[in-house]
């Protein structure tokens, strides 16, 4: 009987066509590599010559590299004597900004004779930063700097879900084993732990 057809890619890149898992394993195993499903869904399924604990570390660390991405900071200006409304408009803007992952840099600015009186501005900072509370928590607490009250504000931590994150990239990722009696496999086969190419039983 005919092993199941993969489109291969070679350790280097190279698209290496269509073949049966057990010509594309055998390859593999020359190499001292391991067959690995990258793309299960497509017609037909492609596999990838490579060493599976790089291919496993690659994936992680591209995860960890779109988390990284640099975190922008989002300015907000209010005023003493700004609005209900307006401050309402703010706060939600600053809301959308700490959802996004992102720092938010809240400035009063006083005019005038309003610097006599600061307090004013440590108010609405602190109304502020208490309204937006469940999205952020103050990084720099209200500092006067001139007539500019400034408050940085920071995202929340996200509570953690990586563990069902993490099984569903390791689906994407499953190792190809033949079975040795030379029959078709009827479904891919789930590997729960890496296994060098070389200790593998035929």
């Amino acid at each position: 009987m005919k092993y199941r057809d993969l489109r291969v890619i070679g350790s280097d890149g190279e698209q290496l066509g269509i073949m049966q898992s057990r010509q594309a394993l055998q390859l593999a195993r020359d190499e001292g590599l391991d067959l690995v499903l990258v793309s299960a869904s497509a017609n037909p399924p492609v596999a990838r010559i490579i060493d599976y604990g790089k291919h496993k570390y690659l994936e992680g660390k591209q995860g960890k590299d779109k988390k990284s991405k640099q975190q922008d900071v989002k300015g907000i200006k209010i005023s003493p004597r700004i609005a209900e409304h307006d401050l309402v408009t703010n706060v939600n803007k600053a809301r959308r900004f700490l959802e996004e992952g992102n720092k938010v840099k809240v400035t009063c600015m006083f005019k005038a004779r309003e610097i006599t009186h600061p307090e004013l501005g440590r108010k609405k900072l602190d109304d502020f930063s208490e309204r937006v509370a469940d999205y952020g928590t103050v990084e720099r607490v209200p500092t006067l700097d001139g007539r500019l009250m400034i408050m940085v504000l920071i995202p929340k931590a996200a509570p953690k879900k990586k563990d069902a994150k993490d099984q569903n990239k390791q689906d994407g990722g499953k190792a190809v084993q033949d079975n040795g009696n030379g029959e078709d496999h009827p479904h891919p086969v789930v590997q729960q732990s890496p296994v060098p190419a070389q200790e593998r039983v035929s």
